[in-house]
């Protein structure tokens, strides 16, 4: 302590050296004084917004491209309902692809670069979609794949960045803080891509996503780092508790060689997790693909003010999301809560609530109800980000981004199965249809509910620790 009283910020050993850029341009929020792992939980947030504003613009923009111009009377684009639904779909071809190998690359890489690198070459892709979808629905059909190949990376490649940055009582509200971003894409995604579309033309905000996500790509090599080792201006303080927080879970990553993959397939913990990512991706992109079509033909709403309508429940959500993450966190650092009771709590109570006002949702129709309801649902399930989304560096932290790519890969089948099941059930796009769709979709969420309360757990698994060879290691790499 200083003669006046003031704490003494101490002196960082060995501090790595400043980049280039670092000498004119130090790596430092610019807008606010912020921890080193919060500004790298609000860009990763950001860039999540960005993926998944661009997964937006495809729904909502083929109903322009494919709509009548006045002026001749004719289509844009002339696709068919079923060439539509494979565009839709390709996405999740790559995206599904991708997911274990992200996990790994996200391992055996920089997880911040993987991420980092995901997110930019998603938005190069996405400024060519108008160019090919008007070449042949087969250019953009490939085009998309190539987007899920390399947006399927994201989600493991994003715990890979907390095994490193995130303290143990912090991962809820660090990991939450980052995953709010997707469902804040949908809230921006979805207005700004009808705006666009309505107001300049179908091929709009693929070019006006894409310029954001490059522009994003700098920020993002510019400020985020690996680890706060090799963060040039980190505090000492700050580097020194996040350090001594993880321990050795920082040191000697897993390889496809040393990975307990029999672990993974016998071990009820990683399955309860397998189960909700597949219950809740099923509402997630239910609403992401198919809501704007549900209030178009249902209460016949025009583009924008489907687009508008749709992005409401994913408001409320990215709210909850960050919020259910501060308060899981204080149940668990007060040990008002073990971390088992915490995770199953928050999954359960907020599948619960989605289910029962989904089942609302099915049974209204009345737009106020409809509307209302379905975001009470998508608004409770934030707090289920709390549960089964962070599960994994509870159980697993080694093999976090691995068990990420895992759970994340069923939960993208999920996504590819909904929209096959919702245009088999729609074939006259009827009020009674719909409600079909809604009542499925809430009972997949009780069906999560049941699996993850019984067979969910919050502590470290046996097969989770390192081995006594790798110990040796970390301990020479902490000497």
């Amino acid at each position: 302590m200083r003669e006046d009283g003031m704490y003494e910020e101490p002196e960082r050993e060995n501090p790595p050296p400043l980049r280039k850029i670092d000498q004119y341009l130090p790596p430092n929020c610019p807008c606010c004084n912020i921890t080193k792992r919060f500004t790298m939980a609000v860009l990763a947030s950001v860039g999540f917004l960005i993926s998944f504003g661009i997964r937006c613009n495809m729904g909502v923009a083929v109903m322009g491209m494919t709509s009548k111009v006045p002026a001749t009377g004719r289509k844009d684009i002339d696709w068919s309902d079923d060439i539509v639904g494979v565009v839709d779909s390709s996405f999740f071809w790559g995206y599904l692809v991708t997911q274990v190998p992200g996990g790994l690359l996200a391992s055996r890489f920089p997880a911040h670069r993987v991420f980092g690198s995901a997110i930019t070459t998603t938005a190069i892709l996405n400024m060519l979609l108008p160019g090919a979808s008007r070449l042949h629905p087969v250019a953009a059909i490939c085009v998309r794949v190539l987007q899920g190949l390399v947006e399927g990376v994201t989600y493991p490649a994003c715990h890979g960045i907390w095994r490193n940055w995130a303290p143990p009582l912090e991962r809820s509200r660090l990991a939450t803080l980052a995953l709010c971003g997707s469902y804040a894409g949908a809230v921006v995604g979805m207005p700004v891509s009808a705006w666009l579309t309505e107001g300049i033309g179908w091929p709009a905000p693929f070019y006006f996503f894409g310029m954001v996500g490059v522009t994003w790509g700098f920020f993002w090599y510019w400020l985020a780092f690996e680890k706060p080792a090799t963060h040039p201006t980190i505090s000492a303080r700050e580097q020194q508790y996040i350090e001594e927080s993880l321990g050795k879970q920082r040191f000697k990553q897993p390889t496809f060689s040393t990975t307990p993959w029999r672990a993974f397939a016998t071990s009820m913990p990683v399955w309860a997790i397998v189960v909700a990512n597949i219950a809740r991706s099923w509402t997630f992109y239910l609403l992401i693909i198919s809501q704007p079509q549900y209030f178009k033909e249902v209460f016949e709403y025009d583009i924008a003010k489907s687009g508008t309508i749709s992005a409401l429940p994913h408001l409320v959500m990215a709210i909850i999301v960050p919020f259910g993450g501060q308060l899981a966190d204080y149940f668990r650092k007060n040990k008002i809560m073990s971390t088992t009771t915490v995770r199953k709590l928050f999954n359960c109570g907020g599948f619960g609530m989605e289910a029962i006002f989904l089942m609302v949702t099915a049974f209204s129709r009345d737009t106020r109800v409809a509307i209302t309801s379905l975001t009470i649902a998508v608004g409770f399930s934030g707090f289920a980000i709390s549960g089964f989304n962070v599960n994994h560096l509870d159980i697993a932290p080694r093999y976090a981004s691995i068990l990420m790519g895992i759970s994340n890969g069923f939960g993208t089948l999920s996504g590819m199965i909904c929209p096959i099941v919702v245009e088999e059930f729609t074939k006259n796009n009827t009020a009674e249809e719909w409600q079909v769709v809604f009542l499925v979709a809430s009972v997949i969420h009780f069906l999560g509910i049941i699996f993850y309360g019984i067979f969910a757990s919050g502590e470290l698994q046996p097969w989770a620790e390192p081995p006594p060879a790798d110990e040796s290691e970390d301990d020479q790499s902490v000497k």
